[in-house]
């Protein structure tokens, strides 16, 4: 393995604890669920470059306990050219999607190795959420709006109540005779920024509201979205500078000193052109599944008899980011807080102040007008979402009781959008006739 890794262009930064002198949340988390693999039979074969090829397959399609989720993939393309049935096409697309997406956390990872630890954490940063933000690139060239802010609303949602509250309840009940903290400075510069996008969300919704009203003459929604959405991308880029530069020990977990697995880790497995490869072509995989999920989505609604708001909101995230989220609550058994809430929060900052701007800004590129206005209900379930999660950690501490309640309202949320029942096709007609008032009012 190590002949692999040396043949490859690039060196390594220094030694690897110079490259990493402490491990983000994320990394932490994915790491839970890779498995080690064994070189003896590799190394056994004599010809090199098969060597080496097979080292890597062994590693990137072995080295995850999620590897039995891979043959997903080829029965969704399958399905997809043998038109076994759309809800068929959806429902193995959504679960192949579950290892890619641990998978490229394992090899941004590998990357950092050779990057220095800022530019695989500004790798990280850009493909952490990679599957959403394929998603709802592909759902925008589609005009499908409402699924785009469906699915990252559901995916901020499931990080601050289903991740979140699993994490506090499962930490709790596991150390019932220990008193959980954690540090609240990480969690409070998240909760600030995930308050600043919630106040970029409300603004052109209340300037809607305005307009019913008749306290205004214009309906400038679209303007004030897409400077909400630029002010969103700068506070985010300023986040990272605060992550990654000024304020990087805040960010790194703290590994025991007798952890193995974490010695270990310290170690990379594959070389970087071949990890840069690799993460090349899962991205591709990814935009592919993608596209099924995005097309099949409204023929899944129909056979399973749910609404394609539920889909969106609560079975798109859950099984996207199975991974990431089955990590965090490993921790939490672990009483280790501050991984999961890492995971939690930080999964949530990003989509609410990275993805959702930049998808307001692609679709202005594109000519296609997505504004931060997500309706009444929609807005009223984050705000409370977010306020709910900043009240549970202001204290530094936790309990189980505090995951009940962060559960709680994820199924009560859950059960409002089962009921909640708009086609597709109207949702389409909703978006244009909101489109051509908007456009008659500013022209007034």
């Amino acid at each position: 393995m190590d002949s692999v890794v040396s043949m490859e262009n690039g060196g390594l930064k220094g030694s690897s604890k110079e490259v990493r002198p402490g491990k983000t949340a994320h990394s932490m988390s994915s790491s839970s669920l890779r498995k080690k693999s064994s070189a003896r039979l590799v190394s056994r074969v004599r010809c090199e470059l098969l060597r080496n090829v097979l080292t890597n397959l062994q590693e990137v399609i072995l080295g995850t306990k999620l590897a039995i989720l891979f043959p997903a993939i080829l029965l969704a393309i399958a399905a997809h050219f043998y038109n076994f049935g759309r809800a068929w096409v959806f429902g193995l697309s959504l679960l192949g999607l579950a290892p890619l997406a641990e998978r490229v956390s394992f090899l941004t990872e590998q990357i950092a190795y050779y990057t220095g630890p800022t530019v695989g954490g500004l790798l990280n940063a850009t493909c952490g959420n990679v599957t959403e933000l394929i998603i709802a690139v592909l759902a925008l060239s589609q005009n499908k709006i409402d699924v785009v802010k469906y699915s990252l609303l559901g995916s901020i949602l499931s990080n601050l109540l289903l991740v979140l509250g699993t994490s506090l309840l499962c930490g709790g009940l596991a150390n019932l005779h220990k008193e959980q903290k954690f540090d609240r400075k990480q969690a409070d510069v998240n909760c600030f920024l995930l308050l600043l996008g919630l106040f970029c969300h409300i603004l052109p919704l209340l300037f809607k509201m305005a307009a019913k009203s008749g306290e205004i003459s214009t309906l400038p929604t679209l303007s004030i979205s897409r400077a909400g959405s630029i002010v969103m991308l700068v506070a985010y880029v300023a986040y990272l500078v605060f992550q990654l530069w000024t304020h990087r020990q805040m960010f790194e977990t703290k590994e025991d000193s007798d952890d193995d697995d974490a010695v270990e880790e310290e170690v990379p497995v594959i070389g970087f052109w071949s990890g840069f490869a690799w993460l090349a072509g899962m991205t591709v995989v990814i935009a592919l599944l993608s596209e099924y999920i995005v097309g099949s989505i409204e023929a899944a609604s129909d056979s399973w008899g749910l609404s394609v708001s539920f889909i969106s909101i609560i079975l798109l995230p859950i099984v996207g980011n199975a991974a990431e989220h089955a990590g965090a609550i490993i921790f939490a058994f672990k009483n280790k807080l501050d991984i999961s809430l890492g995971v939690a929060l930080g999964s949530a900052t990003q989509i609410s102040m990275f993805v959702v701007p930049l998808c307001v800004i692609v679709a202005w590129i594109m000519g296609i007008q997505m504004d931060l206005d997500f309706n009444t209900i929609e807005t009223g379930c984050l705000a409370l979402s977010i306020i709910l999660t900043a009240f549970t950690l202001q204290d530094g501490t936790s309990h189980y009781m505090k995951g009940i309640v962060l559960l709680l309202c994820y199924v009560v949320i859950g059960a409002c959008f089962i009921f909640i029942r708009t086609p597709s096709n109207e949702a389409n007609i909703l978006n244009v006739a909101k489109t051509s008032t908007n456009s008659q009012m500013l022209g007034l």
